[in-house]
């Protein structure tokens, strides 16, 4: 049962890619897959009518709606069809209720192959085409196609025959599963001992939090008290006669190790297995995944730059990860649920390494232009303004006796991490023109060195808020269509700043500045943005 079977009129395989291309059916083994997942996704329906029911009509109508969901998962299987022409790939599905869709091949920006387990149980996978119109939406949207059942080496195929628009002979996809790709050159590969950075990238520690918002919400629901019940009952009495620093750092401690663990668990589920590599018709192909395994495809021409992301923890252990920025990617939330990631959390070293082997360049030489000590000030304003706002309410609150004295203590205790924030938010600021290229880099609790190409910014934007323009300073803003759709060079000075402006893209503010003496004031009289 071959995911390529074509229907009997079909033109023979040499059309494939050209006007006469054949239809391709979906693979019939997801036959024996899609009833059993939309029988457990009916599965609370049927519980709730076959308990509540008592005998009536409701039973009956839980089964009917069962019945009709799985037939209707068997139909999508038996009447989805597909073919890749030369100018579009065309997608038919639907038995009482037609569906017909087209997407032009010219606007296909990327191509990934997805494996779940299902899949992976019959050497299957899913093919999803995007065109990047919906790069902002909370789903798949109306320009994605989703072939959700082909075999191994046909998503390959196809993968590389949209990529690299020429056609590809489907009796490839009898072969290997690496048959139907072009030759390519290893980049980049995962490293077992790269798992020690996952407890600093703190991933865990959502986990926990979204576990303990749902187990808070089932336990209010049920109106149960949890410390009465079993070793949370033992743990409860254990620790009412403790002191509280004892109590507190048991709690931190536990946290931290609950944290790490989901943290490596969730680093070897989602980069294990990853691989990135340079295929020769000029695109990068990432393959990662353990249980669910993904291959996305990045095609040169469409890469825009690259950001190098640092958190605190990560980078107080020398390590960062790189994400591609790229037209068409979906961003969502974090580029890597995009499948942008072009390293996962490695060391800070073999991240510059793969930025100057993906763009050409050398970035890790390059020296930043520092920003003037006035951005010092807004930070270290900002930064201790952060504290002393929320310790005055605190004290105004103990003052009136709603709350006890050590909260606005405590949060006076953190002025002097907060002090050190600004300065290191300070030292990070810079920026620099390397080529084609416009590097920037701001943030000390989530440090960021981003890397656009010149030629890709679609305009510039030079803003300057009230206390900027008390201070001299401006904020320089690189838009582009990819990545998250604009840059910052924040708080830079004005002259530099301009100046800037004018390099990175020549010309476009020439008729916007006036000539003034060494530190005037270059911005025309009747604006503040150009």
């Amino acid at each position: 049962m071959s995911g390529l079977t074509a229907e009997e009129s079909s033109p023979p395989a040499s059309a494939e890619g050209t006007a006469e291309a054949p239809w391709h059916r979906l693979d019939r083994r997801m036959l024996l897959i899609r009833p059993v997942l939309d029988g457990v996704k009916s599965l609370p329906l049927l519980i709730g009518a076959l308990l509540l029911g008592h005998g009536n009509h409701w039973q009956w109508a839980g089964l009917a709606v069962t019945a009709v969901s799985v037939l209707a998962g068997i139909s999508h299987c038996l009447t989805s069809r597909y073919r890749v022409t030369a100018t579009q790939v065309e997608w038919h599905t639907g038995l009482l209720l037609r569906k017909q869709r087209a997407v032009p091949r010219d606007r296909i920006r990327t191509v990934d192959v997805v494996s779940e387990p299902k899949h992976r149980l019959f050497s299957l996978a899913a093919v999803r085409i995007g065109t990047g119109r919906h790069s902002h939406g909370p789903g798949p949207g109306r320009d994605e196609l989703v072939f959700d059942a082909v075999g191994g080496a046909e998503a390959q195929r196809l993968r590389t025959l949209l990529l690299h628009r020429k056609p590809v002979d489907p009796s490839l996809a009898d072969d290997a599963d690496d048959a139907a790709e072009p030759p390519e050159r290893l980049v980049a590969a995962v490293d077992k001992r790269w798992v020690r950075y996952a407890p600093f990238t703190l991933s865990g520690l959502a986990v926990v939090g979204a576990i303990v918002g749902t187990l808070y919400h089932f336990v209010h629901e049920l109106h149960l008290d949890p410390v009465r019940y079993g070793p949370l009952r033992e743990l409860a009495e254990r620790f009412a006669t403790a002191p509280a620093w004892l109590i507190v750092l048991s709690a931190a401690a536990g946290l931290l190790v609950v944290v790490s663990v989901l943290s490596v668990g969730g680093y070897v589920l989602s980069f294990w297995n990853f691989r990135l590599t340079r295929e020769v018709g000029g695109t990068l192909h990432i393959r990662r995944g353990l249980v669910t395994t993904r291959s996305v495809s990045i095609e040169e021409e469409r890469l825009r730059g690259v950001e190098v992301e640092e958190p605190l923890p990560l980078r107080a252990v020398g390590g960062a990860k790189c994400v591609a920025v790229a037209a068409g990617l979906r961003e969502g939330k974090g580029a890597d649920k995009g499948g942008g990631l072009l390293l996962p959390p490695a060391p800070i070293g073999r991240v510059h390494e793969v930025v100057a082997d993906v763009l050409g360049e050398d970035f890790a030489a390059v020296p930043l232009v520092r920003h003037p000590r006035r951005a010092l000030t807004r930070r270290m304003i900002r930064a201790v303004t952060g504290v002393l706002l929320p310790a005055a309410a605190l004290f105004l609150a103990a003052w009136i006796d709603l709350l006890p004295s050590w909260p606005w203590q405590a949060a006076l205790a953190l002025l002097p991490f907060a002090v050190l924030v600004g300065w290191d938010r300070y030292r990070t600021l810079g920026h620099a023109l390397a080529g084609p290229y416009l590097v920037t880099r701001s943030g000390s609790l989530a440090r960021t060195t981003e890397i656009v190409r010149r030629d890709g910014l679609t305009g510039l934007v030079v803003l300057r808020s009230l206390f900027q323009r008390r201070a001299g300073l401006i904020t320089v803003i690189a838009p582009i269509a990819a990545g998250r759709g604009h840059y910052h060079v924040v708080d830079v000075g004005e002259s530099d700043g301009l100046a800037l402006a004018d390099r990175a893209v020549p010309g476009l503010l020439s008729p916007f500045l006036i000539a003034e003496p060494v530190g005037g004031n270059q911005f025309p009289e009747s604006g503040e943005a150009a």
